[in-house]
């Protein structure tokens, strides 16, 4: 029987065990919005609002849809944190390690990397589909958010929360489990992969936002080399905050000038 190097004391992971962690990650991302938008979806109700009325709370609330996005990365985050108590495999086993001083600035150098990587990709992909839209506009909610409390809301929901809850899915539990089982670039690619068809839903009744799954894909793979360089996950926290930071002034704060 082979020992894991990580952690003497466990069997080396099998590849029934890796899949089924993998898959485990993408249900707690899935699952978790639809628990959260279950639980949204009762305050209407509670409130005895008109169908109209709460359908318009959902859509244009900027705390509904604050509260929302917060459910949504607790339970998931919640969820893989109980999973790996229960599995005796520790928090530093997905990167959750103690968080060092050169954490952030990896962080910032990886973003010219990233905006080198998606330039080349989008123009790899232009040139082989070209009546692709690369100027189709990504749903991200948040509609005409305004005002002092607003802007926080949305600064937290959009550039906070989001960093943090997808970097420990996909480049510490979903990546490291992974990694186990092979080289560094096809769990790399992989990884990227996963999460670039995460956002394709963004798109929203436009269909499949290809622009958007090419922006996440290119940003996962620098992403990935942050988490296998530093050995932990805030390098990647660091870059994906900036990186949404970067989207969120374009789209919110600028507009209050």
């Amino acid at each position: 029987m082979s020992i894991d190097s990580s952690n003497p004391t466990r069997p080396k992971a099998s590849w029934i065990d890796v899949v089924l962690t993998v898959f485990l990650g993408i249900v707690a991302l899935f699952g978790s919005q639809l628990i959260a938008g279950f639980i949204i979806s009762l305050y209407p109700l509670i409130r005895h609002w008109s169908v109209a009325q709460g359908n318009s709370w959902l859509t244009n609330s900027i705390f509904a849809q604050f509260i929302f996005v917060l459910l949504a990365e607790t339970i998931a985050v919640g969820v893989i944190i109980f999973f790996l108590k229960k599995t005796k495999r520790g928090l530093s086993s997905i990167g959750l390690r103690r968080p060092a001083w050169t954490d952030p600035i990896f962080g910032l150098i990886g973003l010219p990397a990233y905006f080198v990587i998606y330039f080349v990709l989008v123009n790899i992909v232009i040139q082989l589909a070209p009546h692709l839209n690369v100027n189709e506009k990504q749903q991200i909610g948040f509609t005409g958010a305004s005002g002092a409390g607003n802007i926080i809301l949305t600064f937290i929901a959009l550039v906070i929360l989001p960093p943090i809850a997808e970097e420990i899915i996909f480049r510490g539990l979903i990546y490291s489990n992974l990694r186990k089982k092979m080289k560094m670039w096809l769990a790399a690619i992989i990884t990227s992969l996963l999460f670039a068809a995460g956002h394709l839903p963004e798109g929203g009744s436009a269909g499949p936002l290809y622009i958007a799954a090419i922006d996440t894909f290119s940003l996962s793979l620098v992403l990935v080399y942050l988490r296998e360089k530093t050995g932990g996950l805030y390098a990647s926290m660091t870059l994906h905050a900036l990186k949404n930071l970067i989207a969120f002034i374009a789209l919110f704060a600028l507009h209050q000038l």
